[in-house]
C-alpha cells in the first residue's frame, strides 16, 4: 500500500490526479466550473475525490471539500470502504482527525472482510489513528449507543477484533493501546488464521516478543487452546519462533499480571500509571532473563553508564524518601487519602498477581502497608533532595525516571526480585505511506 500509483481512470477533468497530488489550485478551478464533478466517482474502484484526497494525506483538499457541505464524509467506494478507513490504513493522522471532526461514522463496515476504520488502523499499525479513532469512541453516540468496550471488542467478518490483528501483524504499541482501552486478552477468533485462535496465538504465530509481553502482562492465559488444540506453546514451536517459545513455554515461571479489575489502578493518572507499568514491564524483563539465558535471545542487561546515571541520581535522594518496605528504591507512588509512600516495585508487590482467575469477577483492593486503610487511589510522589531541601517533581520532562535496581526481594505474587530500571516497550514497525490512485484495489491480507 506504499508505492507510489497513477490514476489509472477516466479523468477528462483531470479532479482526481490534481486531488491525488495535491494540486487544489487546479481542483478549486475545476470545481468552480462544474460543482457537481464533485460527486463523481473512479470507473471501477468507484472512489470518490474525497477517498483520494483521505487515503493520500491532502488535508488542505480534504477541509476543503468537507466545508463545501455537500460531501457526504460516509462516501462508499466498490469495497464499502469510508475516507476515514483509507486515511487510517495509510496513517494519515490529520485526515483521520479532519474526518472525526466532520463527524464521519466510526461504526461503518466494510464488504471486504467486515472491518471498520478501528481495524484497520490496527492491522496496519498506526497507532495514532488508533488512539484518535479510540478517543472519538469515548466521547460521541458510540459510547451511548453502542458502549466503549463493545467498540473496542468489535469482530470483523471473521471474528477477529482489532487486538488480534495488531497481535498477528506485530504491532506491540496498538497492542498496549487496545489492552489499555479495555480490549479481551483472551477472545478467540471464529474464522480469521486457526478457528479458537487467541491474540497470544497470533503473536505466537508472527513471532513479535514484544506483543507477546503485552499480552503475558495483561494476563493472557498460555494454557488456552485454539479449536486444533494446540496452545499458544505449540504454535510458536511450529513457525519456528523459538524466543517466543520459550516465553511461552507451560513449564517457564508465570509472569506477572497487570491488576487492571482494580479500580484505582484503572483510573490513574496517566504519569503514576507509566510508572507502574515501566515496574512490571521491568519486572518480567528480569524473568526473562532466566528464560532466554544461553538463547540468542538473551534480554540485554542496563549499561554500564545508565547505571552509574541512575546511582548519581539516587545519590542526591535524602535517605529518609527511600522506601520504607525495601530500603532500596526511591519513594515514587503516593497512596491516597493517608499519604504515605513506597517505591513502584512495592506498590505492586501489593496488587499483582502472577496468574490471574478467570472465574474471579473482581479483586478485593489491597490496604496501605502503614496504616492499613483503604487505598482509594495512586499518584506520583514528591520527593526532596538534600541540596535545598525542596519538592522534586519526579516528571519534569515527558521521560520516565530509571528505576534502581533492588538488592534482594523475594519472587513471587507479593514481591519482586532483581528489578532494573531501562524501559523498554518494542518498536513499531510497517508505518506505510504512500499514494493511492483511483482504481486501486485497498484490499488486505488476512
Amino acid at each position: 500500500m506504499g508505492q507510489g500509483l497513477s490514476c489509472r481512470v477516466q479523468d477528462e477533468h483531470g479532479l482526481f490526479t490534481a486531488v491525488q497530488f495535491g494540486d487544489i489550485e487546479h481542483v478549486k478551478s475545476v470545481l468552480s466550473k462544474d460543482p457537481l464533478v464533485v460527486h463523481t466517482k473512479s470507473v471501477y474502484d468507484r472512489h470518490s475525490a474525497l477517498h483520494i484526497a483521505a487515503a493520500n494525506g491532502q488535508i488542505e483538499i480534504v477541509t476543503m471539500l468537507l466545508e463545501d457541505g455537500s460531501v457526504n464524509p460516509d462516501l462508499l467506494n466498490r469495497h464499502k470502504q469510508t475516507p476515514l478507513m483509507l486515511a487510517a490504513m495509510h496513517g494519515k493522522i490529520n485526515c483521520v482527525k479532519k474526518l472525526i471532526e466532520a463527524r464521519a461514522n466510526i461504526l461503518m463496515f466494510d464488504s471486504l472482510n467486515g472491518r471498520t476504520c478501528l481495524h484497520y488502523a490496527a492491522y496496519y499499525g498506526h497507532s495514532e489513528c488508533l488512539e484518535t479513532i479510540l478517543s472519538a469512541a469515548r466521547t460521541s453516540h458510540v459510547a451511548a449507543s453502542w458502549g466503549f468496550s463493545r467498540f473496542v471488542n468489535i469482530r470483523d467478518g471473521k471474528g477477529a477484533t482489532p487486538l488480534h490483528l495488531a497481535a498477528r501483524q506485530r504491532r506491540p504499541r496498538c497492542v498496549h493501546m487496545l489492552l489499555d482501552s479495555g480490549a479481551l486478552v483472551c477472545a478467540s477468533t471464529g474464522g480469521y488464521g486457526f478457528a479458537g485462535s487467541t491474540p497470544l496465538h497470533l503473536a505466537a504465530r508472527g513471532g513479535s516478543m514484544d506483543c507477546i509481553r503485552e499480552l503475558l502482562a495483561w494476563g493472557a492465559d498460555r494454557l488456552q487452546k485454539d479449536a486444533s488444540g494446540r496452545i499458544p506453546y505449540l504454535v510458536a514451536l511450529k513457525h519456528k519462533n523459538d524466543g517466543c517459545a520459550a516465553l511461552l513455554n507451560p513449564s517457564a515461571a508465570e509472569p506477572l499480571v497487570w491488576p487492571s479489575p482494580l479500580k484505582f489502578i484503572s483510573e490513574l493518572n496517566q504519569d503514576a500509571k507509566a510508572l507502574l507499568e515501566q515496574a512490571l514491564m521491568e519486572a518480567n524483563r528480569e524473568r526473562e532473563k532466566t528464560i532466554l539465558k544461553g538463547t540468542c535471545y538473551s534480554v540485554p542487561s542496563p549499561s554500564r553508564s545508565d547505571t552509574s546515571a541512575a546511582d548519581d541520581d539516587m545519590s542526591e535522594v535524602s535517605e529518609t524518601e527511600l522506601c520504607c518496605i525495601c530500603f532500596d528504591q526511591v519513594c515514587t507512588i503516593e497512596v491516597q487519602d493517608c499519604g504515605h509512600q513506597m517505591c513502584a516495585q512495592c506498590t505492586l508487590a501489593l496488587c499483582c498477581h502472577n496468574k490471574p482467575n478467570p472465574t474471579t469477577a473482581s479483586l478485593t483492593a489491597p490496604v496501605c502497608p502503614f496504616c492499613r486503610s483503604n487505598i482509594a487511589q495512586l499518584v506520583v510522589a514528591k520527593v526532596k533532595v538534600n541540596a535545598a531541601d525542596q519538592d522534586l517533581d519526579l516528571y519534569p520532562s515527558p521521560k520516565l525516571p530509571k528505576l534502581r535496581k533492588p538488592r534482594n526481594l523475594s519472587e513471587g505474587s507479593s514481591s519482586f526480585k532483581s528489578l532494573s530500571g531501562v524501559p523498554s516497550f518494542g518498536r513499531i514497525v510497517g508505518r506505510g505511506s504512500g499514494r493511492i490512485s483511483a482504481d486501486i484495489d485497498c484490499i488486505d491480507k488476512p
